[in-house]
């Protein structure tokens, strides 16, 4: 037993001297402007993808630099995902560590004012890196490959096998990525962690990182009212379509969904939040609309709900409101093009990979860390729908804001260091 913790501390002290702020910000610095702004890709499935090809190359060469084994499988020209391979020595679990590379759009450029108006210039502000990516994900990004080099660097054997797998299309929900890795090319290991923000802050300054053992479901619907042409001027001759839908958003709102299950660890009920309204024709302003559509994100779905279970209950707090209103026609749908995407079961905090990254993250922070359901998609549920254990750890502010995106500097060498150890323990290395 004293062997054992003599060569963990020591494991542990060569991980520490091996990740240091300035290589992790010198690293994130380059990951966040490799390839943009072609990574950018929109969740809109009536949008053009992104291209990822350009940082797909450079986390490669970075994989490759440290004696990985590299490969990268595209589904589509431009899109490669990669994924690099450090073979053990014998039959030992094998683990997924993951990562994306496309970002979300960023959007007009004169509201990044903690970036000049450039959203991929990194700039760092006392202990907060402002640019786009930054915290989701490739401020996490970093952390996964310093992670790999620390080990390397003591020299670390694994029983195991270790994968690092970097995707394309997380931002879609991953139909080129993910799914494609899982599904066609028959990708699966033991163990999955991804790198995405799961980070927290309190109003005190307290702060450390989570690690969401579930992941909540979402979908996107489009619900759309009818009404009745009119003039402008007559308005009360015509049954305005925008009216009707402004009522019923009011309503859908505050919509309780039917569906009952465990809501784990204070993770938001399910909810709607709409996010995009079209209505009027061009040149028709001298006449009231008679349709009118919005797209609504329903989020935050539990284990068991359906895109049927979502429609139906969505379908009868129409009617409710229908009830009080004859003048109501709506109908909803699933957006065409759009995914559905259904949440997870939690995995066991007593069971691995959480054991590890517990035990890990004591060791590094002294403390036990927060177990939660993440509402965010991440690729982690891809990985838990196949059979895998999959979890998210990593420095990013989870609900960092959507303008000035920043990473919290100070999460993230001690992320690194909890991910070096736990994938040591998790791979069965030799030493310990």
């Amino acid at each position: 037993m004293q062997k054992t913790q003599d060569t963990l501390a020591a494991l542990a002290q060569s991980i520490t001297d091996a990740i240091t702020y300035e290589k992790w910000l010198a690293l994130t610095r380059e990951l966040v402007v490799a390839g943009q702004p072609d990574s950018e890709n929109p969740l809109d499935p009536d949008m053009p993808s992104g291209s990822e090809a350009g940082i797909a190359e450079c986390v490669a060469g970075k994989l490759r630099a440290m004696g990985l084994e590299v490969s990268m499988h595209a589904k589509v020209p431009g899109r490669p995902n990669v994924i690099g391979t450090w073979k053990g020595r014998g039959d030992g679990p094998v683990l997924i560590i993951n990562d994306h590379l496309d970002v979300y759009p960023a959007g007009d450029p004169a509201g990044w004012t903690m970036t000049d108006g450039d959203p991929y210039n990194p700039t760092l502000v006392h202990d907060k890196l402002y640019a786009r990516g930054t915290s989701d994900t490739r401020g996490n990004l970093a952390c996964t490959l310093l992670a790999v080099e620390a080990l390397k660097a003591a020299g670390v054997e694994f029983d195991g096998t270790l994968h690092c797998v970097y995707t394309v299309d997380e931002e879609k929900h991953g139909p080129n990525g993910a799914i494609y890795l899982l599904d066609e090319l028959g990708l699966r290991a033991d163990y999955e962690i991804t790198a995405e923000p799961t980070s927290w802050t309190e109003a005190d300054g307290a702060w450390g990182i989570g690690i969401a053992v579930a992941h909540a479901g979402n979908c996107l619907v489009e619900v759309k009212t009818e009404g009745t042409k009119s003039h402008l001027w007559r308005p009360d001759t015509g049954v305005n379509a925008i009216s009707k839908m402004a009522g019923l958003l009011e309503s859908l709102q505050h919509m309780e969904f039917r569906h009952e299950a465990p809501r784990y660890m204070g993770g938001t009920p399910p909810m709607v939040s709409p996010t995009r309204i079209r209505a009027g024709e061009p040149r028709e302003m001298q006449f009231t609309p008679s349709e009118c559509k919005v797209v609504l994100a329903v989020v935050g779905l539990l284990p068991g709900m359906t895109m049927e279970s979502v429609l139906e209950d969505l379908r009868a707090r129409i009617d409710f409101v229908a009830a009080s209103d004859p003048e109501l026609k709506a109908s909803v749908r699933q957006v065409p093009g759009s995914l559905f995407v259904p949440a997870t079961l939690e995995v066991p905090e007593s069971s691995e990979p959480v054991a590890s990254l517990t035990e890990a993250y004591r060791q590094v922070l002294g403390d036990a860390p927060r177990f939660y359901r993440k509402n965010a998609y991440c690729d982690t549920i891809r990985f838990s729908h196949a059979g895998i254990p999959s979890v998210t750890f990593g420095p990013g502010e989870d609900g960092w804001p959507p303008v000035n995106e920043y990473i919290h500097t100070v999460k993230a060498v001690p992320s690194a260091q909890v991910l070096a150890l736990a994938m040591a323990r998790l791979l069965g290395e030799s030493r310990l």
